[in-house]
């Protein structure tokens, strides 16, 4: 994009089907952020409609334009996928601001904008002149976004950090232990995406709504280790719990670690259990009536009372129990008969996926989601012609019935 100014998103054929607007039809965000948290608050906003103008640096711009580049991208000279599926639908520019040129170019597309998303570290776009106060001078009612990882005040406002260092301060990176203790390196970026690019959306919508019933726009701080921090709920009610022994002088049933907790892998009905050839089955029959209908569908009806609910101990002896007993019984069969026989089912049990399998799923697939559908009406239409032959013995038109195979 050679100017600076606004200019509607493109829109394509989905666009044309929709019977309604984008609820952010016509919503202006100024996109100043790099890498992941910002760039995906910005995206997010994008895909509700609002027209983002991403603005860049001379030069190098957003590192993700070459983070994780493919060679095949690199040779083309084109931006890497990280910088394509985060900046997606966004118009774009260049703007220098260390020189008065840009940050004047800068003022005066706030003017017109209503929301600006900044991820510099606190103060910078302050040393800059185009800092809240300065932006908000120019336009009131413009929501001013900064995603830091610590927040733009307190002893830590200065710091650096990445996401691993915001789950590590939460107190979330302790929860993402070994039964050994280990804590592993999650590829999911938590504290970017929770703590910072969708708590970023939430409060943006927020000011927003003040500022549609005539209020002003306002600053908005999202510091992506305090909203990680917040949403570190289960571990939280855990230290409620220990909390509350210790004042009634007595020791705690339940405690944060590894295997220990309800929902950590401290009963058999919401764990993990290999299978036989090497995969991963995820079972997540919480709930007693989703517990019951998985023991029944493996044929291990005496099961169905050895629940949590039920007054199974978490983490205790005969959960450890179970849990083998089950580790024994999903080792026997390979992943894809176990979602052949549970998936239909109403147990909540689910596959483990690589990023490649999830992306060809029908849930994420549209194509993989149509030829589904397609099947399971030609099932349809071939059961409802099979239900309405008459029985030979009874002259009642025959039931439909899935055996349960014995495991």
């Amino acid at each position: 994009m050679s100017s600076a100014t606004f200019s509607a998103a493109p829109s394509g054929d989905s666009a044309k089907a929709e019977v309604a607007p984008p609820p952010l039809q016509g919503l202006r965000v100024l996109d100043l952020t790099r890498l992941l948290p910002g760039p995906v608050a910005a995206l997010r906003l994008a895909e509700l409609g609002a027209e983002v103008l991403k603005i860049e640096a001379p030069g190098a711009g957003d590192p993700t334009r070459t983070m994780m580049q493919s060679s095949s991208d690199r040779v083309a000279g084109r931006p890497g996928a990280f910088y394509r599926l985060v900046n997606r639908g966004k118009r774009e520019t260049r703007l220098d601001l260390k020189s008065e040129a840009g940050r004047n170019v800068l003022r005066a597309l706030a003017a017109e904008a209503d929301v600006l998303i900044e991820s510099f570290r606190p103060g910078v776009m302050d040393r800059l002149g185009v800092g809240y106060a300065t932006l908000r001078a120019v336009n009131p009612r413009l929501v001013y976004c900064a995603i830091s990882g610590y927040g733009a005040s307190g002893p830590f406002a200065g710091h650096a950090g990445h996401d691993l260092n915001y789950i590590g301060y939460a107190g979330v990176l302790d929860q993402l232990l070994s039964r050994d203790g280990t804590p592993i390196v999650p590829n999911f970026q938590i504290a970017d995406l929770l703590g910072g690019a969708l708590s970023a959306v939430t409060q943006i919508l927020a000011a927003l709504w003040h500022v549609s019933r005539g209020g002003e726009g306002r600053f908005v701080d999202v510091s992506m280790t305090h909203a990680t921090h917040a949403h570190n709920v289960v571990a939280q009610v855990a230290l409620a719990n220990e909390n509350a022994a210790a004042d009634a002088a007595r020791p705690a049933t339940e405690t944060t670690g590894a295997g220990h907790g309800l929902l950590n892998g401290g009963v058999p009905c919401y764990n993990l259990y290999r299978t036989q050839d090497g995969r991963w089955l995820a079972v997540g029959a919480l709930e007693l009536k989703f517990w019951e209908n998985l023991c029944m569908a493996l044929d291990r009806p005496e099961w169905a009372t050895r629940h949590w609910s039920l007054g199974q101990a978490i983490g205790g002896p005969d959960a450890e129990s179970l849990m083998q007993e089950l580790a024994d019984l999903f080792g026997t069969r390979a992943l894809d008969e176990w979602v052949a026989l549970l998936e239909p089912l109403d147990c909540c049990v689910s596959p483990v996926l690589s990023a490649a399998e999830a992306a060809r799923h029908p849930l994420f697939n549209p194509e993989a989601r149509a030829a589904l559908e397609a099947n399971r009406g030609d099932q349809t239409d071939q059961a409802h012609e099979e239900n309405h032959e008459p029985d030979p013995h009874t002259g009642q038109d025959k039931g439909l019935g899935m055996p349960r195979p014995r495991t």
